[in-house]
């Protein structure tokens, strides 16, 4: 038998919301009816999906691999369905972009102006995201593109590399290396450096921590308490340091100094997106933004 879409809404309600009875009331059904139609999907599985504790339901391997894949189910039928409605209607379809906190909204726009200038009827509606959030945003549709800073793609997404951007160091204007032009990057042993996701768990993290264990130290790092803002405000009276991608200058009314490191290093800027939900804009964006380009 086919997979039912009603189905399969149920059981990622039933995930999401940690329960039955909690999931019941968000899709607007009793709770008997839910719990029948999980069994009927465990059996067309053929497998237990879900385990049932006393105080609280949580998938099984088998439930998280269909949850996983499920959600991208939902994605597609969501868009297809809000493609032939807007197909007609006449209606250009909207470019959703997500980018993580890592991306500027300067840089986004940055990266969309030669796609105004290629189609300037693209109507592109831009948004930050945190990843986890952007992951999930782009399986079921709510986002069509994603852009961020070395983050896996993880299941069902295909991710490439767009461009790089030179990387460099902002420190507040009484920090010992305030005043220089520019620094190599082993000078910033001695300095804590602020970031926004944790090792382990943050692609863009890991490569700031590997650019500076090339250069021959690890360091002492903190995660900023403020999630969200712009890294450049982040060492303002705080004595740390933080890696940027603007350019070198005063910054925050002159409170801060963006320094130049020197070899230059860079971080990339990844697109991600679910291959299995169509979008022609993005498609079109995508080929422009990656075509080789002269010289």
């Amino acid at each position: 038998m086919p997979l039912d879409l009603h189905k399969l809404r149920h059981l990622v309600a039933v995930a999401d919301e940690g329960g039955f009875t909690r999931a019941a009331a968000s899709l607007h059904m009793s709770q008997q009816a839910l719990s029948t139609s999980i069994r009927v999907l465990e059996r067309q599985v053929g497998v237990p999906l879900l385990e049932r504790g006393r105080s609280a339901v949580r998938p099984l391997p088998a439930g998280e691999a269909l949850i996983e894949d499920a959600r991208a189910l939902l994605g597609a039928a969501q868009a297809a369905m809000d493609r032939a409605r807007r197909t007609g209607r006449g209606e250009r379809r909207p470019l959703r972009i997500g980018h993580t906190p890592a991306v500027t909204g300067d840089e986004v726009g940055d990266l969309l102006a030669p796609a105004r200038i290629d189609d300037p009827g693209l109507v592109a509606v831009v948004q930050q995201v945190y990843p986890a959030d952007l992951a999930a945003q782009l399986r079921d549709g709510r986002m069509d593109l994603g852009l961020c800073r070395n983050m896996p793609p993880g299941t069902g997404l295909d991710r490439t590399l767009l461009t790089r951007h030179r990387l460099r160091v902002a420190v507040p204007s009484d920090h010992p290396l305030a005043g220089r032009a520019e620094i190599g990057l082993a000078e910033l042993r001695d300095t804590v450096l602020v970031v926004w996701g944790a090792p382990g768990s943050s692609g863009y993290t890991d490569l700031l921590l590997e650019h500076c264990r090339s250069a021959g130290f690890t360091p002492r790092i903190e995660r900023s308490p403020v999630q969200g803002t712009p890294p450049i405000t982040a060492v303002v009276r705080s004595g740390h340091a933080a890696f940027v991608t603007r350019p070198a200058g005063t910054a925050v009314d002159g409170r801060v100094e963006v320094l130049d490191v020197v070899p230059p290093i860079h971080a990339p800027v990844h697109a991600l997106w679910a291959g299995a939900l169509r979008h022609e804009a993005r498609d079109a964006l995508l080929e422009l933004l990656t075509a080789p380009r002269d010289g």
